[in-house]
């Protein structure tokens, strides 16, 4: 036997027993420490093999290219519930403007620009269909048979109901308003911006859409069951539509109490139409008919009154709050707003006419401070549709676009998409300072903003009122009444709400104007 051969059986014979050694040792290792390496190990070996997966498994070339990932079933969900602006952005850069990405196992497609806006926003409800991306979120907030609760077409209908008009005289007359301005002429104080708007955007709403009953019943039990119900609209909430938490049982018990709340006053009117009201939105709905002759049932209504409390205050509320937080940051725009104010309503002994609704399509510096406020703080930064089919995207969006089939990525059925319309908004390859607060660029004849505000038009050429009625009326109150300064920088972006909302510090210094 050679040398060779005898080393090299004992190296055989001592590996197997150095085998066998380490087998009866792991014998005797307890499961229960067993089960701990591998509870530590599974989570590490899920990450490797997602990762891994996405860079070897086949794509269908019609397919958007996905964002990578580590997280499985988590996927980007971090990123874009941190920093969704800077998420998009970077994503825009990698993949274009369509992509898709992960959010706790759903597929969303995401298609960027105006364009991209255009393909989700303007495409048939019957392939993107709303009310599978909200209805887990709206309905048990609302109520049924409203909104998403209901077909599209009955959605579109209840839309179409005749607006209350509302003025700043019903405003100004309200003595809780006014307390923000009885401090004296020389004395500065402070409001917190959302606080305040929000009051004033719910007082607002009572005085001149919800009627007579409602304005009487903002005592402390309606304001904790509005806040009751309000906890039920947040990002948990439109992930998870119900979760064994005291938050949503609060949300249920709110919506069944305010329902029945306008139930009850609707009930009152019909019994009684003579009775001391004033015509206001119940009023408007109790007339409203759908396309078929039939009225709206008294649940209908009081869910519609319920949405228009809570989603309106939520848009307007954080509207005005940036808008605030803007001026006082400007003095020298608050001065055009204020000089606006007193050109065109200023008496002779330094008090204001009221001002009146067809007024606001006459006052081009309070239009474009909202529109700019609207440009840099839209309310909610990303729009959900779920799909219904599978839809091919147009080749001109999808850059660059695949080169099987017709050219073009499909989004697949029974996934989502998504719109993010501040992308195009905050285009630094379109808007000039894209990032700046700047309402001066509406007025530019030769700029892009200029160019937008066709589309905010009607054939005779007037401005058309989406919405910023409520929203002018109360800053021209504000601004004449108040000067405003801000003690800080104007803050940041909050990404953790369904709203986008300014973070801390939101303080708003004010002091009152001695003309007033």
């Amino acid at each position: 036997m050679s040398l060779n051969s005898t080393t090299n059986e004992w190296a055989g014979y001592l590996a197997q027993e150095h085998w066998a050694g380490y087998v009866e040792q792991a014998k005797q290792v307890p499961a229960s420490r067993w089960a701990i390496l591998a509870l530590i190990n599974a989570p590490i070996l899920a990450v490797l093999f997602n990762a891994l997966w996405q860079k070897i498994a086949p794509r269908k070339a019609t397919d958007p290219p996905v964002v990578f990932h580590w997280l499985p079933i988590i996927g980007s969900a971090i990123w874009y519930g941190n920093d969704p602006i800077g998420f998009f952005q970077t994503c825009q850069e990698r993949y274009g403007n369509v992509f898709t990405f992960i959010l706790l196992g759903r597929k969303v497609t995401v298609a960027l620009g105006a364009k991209g806006n255009n393909f989700i926003l303007g495409g048939k409800s019957t392939a993107f269909n709303a009310e599978g991306a909200y209805t887990h979120l709206t309905t048990p907030v609302f109520g049924k048979d409203v909104v998403y609760d209901c077909p599209n077409e009955v959605f579109m209908q209840q839309k179409k109901i005749r607006q209350v008009r509302a003025h700043d005289g019903e405003l100004l007359r309200d003595p809780r308003f006014t307390t923000y301005q009885q401090n004296d002429v020389n004395e500065w104080g402070s409001f917190d911006a959302i606080a305040a708007m929000a009051e004033i955007t719910i007082l607002t709403a009572s005085r001149t859409l919800q009627g007579k009953e409602v304005r009487e019943g903002l005592n402390k039990s309606f304001s904790q069951l509005y806040s009751d119900l309000d906890g039920g609209f947040t990002p948990l909430n439109f992930l998870f539509a119900n979760l064994p938490l005291e938050s949503y049982r609060k949300r249920d018990r709110a919506q069944k109490k305010m329902s029945d709340f306008y139930v009850d006053i609707i009930k009152r009117r019909r019994a009684n139409p003579d009775g001391d009201h004033h015509y206001d939105m119940i009023a408007s709905l109790t007339e409203q008919k759908y396309r078929g002759g039939a009225a709206l049932r008294d649940h209908e209504i009081a869910h519609i009154m319920i949405a228009l409390l809570m989603a309106g205050q939520h848009t307007s509320s954080a509207t005005l709050a940036w808008t605030m937080l803007h001026l006082a940051s400007r003095p020298d725009v608050a001065q055009s707003l204020y000089d606006e104010q007193v050109e065109r309503f200023g008496n002779k002994d330094g008090s204001f006419r009221a001002m009146e609704y067809e007024d606001l399509r006459h006052l081009p510096v309070l239009d474009s401070i909202i529109r700019e406020t609207l440009r840099v703080h839209p309310p909610i930064h990303s729009i959900m549709r779920q799909v219904r089919e599978d839809v091919p995207v147009p080749p001109s969006l999808a850059a660059p676009a695949s080169k099987s089939g017709n050219g073009v990525y499909v989004v697949p059925k029974d996934t989502y998409v998504l719109a993010s319309p501040i992308i195009s908004q905050v285009d630094p390859r379109v808007w000039n300072n894209a990032s700046t607060w700047e309402p001066s660029r509406w007025s530019d004849a030769a700029g892009v903003a200029a160019q937008a505000l066709h589309a905010y038009t009607d054939e005779s050429g007037e401005k058309i009122d989406y919405g910023f009625g409520a929203i002018g009326t109360i800053l021209a109150t504000l601004i004449r009444r108040v000067e405003l300064r801000l003690p800080t920088k104007v803050p940041e972006h909050n990404y953790h709400t369904l709203i986008l909302m300014p973070k801390d510090p939101k303080s708003v210094h004010y002091r009152r104007r001695r003309f007033d």
